[in-house]
């Protein structure tokens, strides 16, 4: 520890060096950036584009996604349409939130959506909301 002349006696410093804080903080706060813009992940569709407010996914939600060749993922993870009442069930078992989003490809067929909403419905789940993209704006408008 440092020590200062004080009328001939010696006294430790008070000043703290903030500097080396200062760099850990700024090289955390790089990887944190980094490493969430990272953390995107799902399967590509092409969604339907309609007005309306934007909400948040957090990462506990859990998304089903059905393409438009009707295959159907939980989050990023494929998995069999007869299948999915038995993984929903599973998931949603010890959970409180009993909520999911759906995802669909704005080509699937009516009559197949509504299928993946029964099954998921008949599943327990208390709220379904659906993901769906801002609709571009024309340059002309």
């Amino acid at each position: 520890m440092e020590m200062q002349r004080k009328n001939g006696g010696r006294e430790p410093l008070s000043n703290i060096n903030i500097t080396p804080l200062v760099d850990v903080m700024l090289v955390l706060l790089i990887i944190f950036m980094v490493t969430a813009s990272l953390g995107q992940q799902g399967v590509d569709v092409n969604l339907p584009r309609v007005k309306a407010k934007t909400m948040k996914v957090s990462e506990d939600m859990i998304v089903v996604t059905i393409d438009k060749n009707l295959k159907v993922y939980i989050n990023s993870e494929e998995i069999g349409i007869n299948e999915l009442p038995d993984k929903l069930n599973e998931i949603y078992a010890l959970r409180k939130n009993k909520s999911i989003f759906l995802k669909a490809d704005k080509d699937v067929v009516y009559g197949d959506f509504v299928k993946i909403v029964s099954v998921i419905k008949s599943s327990g789940i208390e709220q379904l909301g659906m993901i769906t993209e801002v609709p571009k704006k024309n340059k002309g408008t």
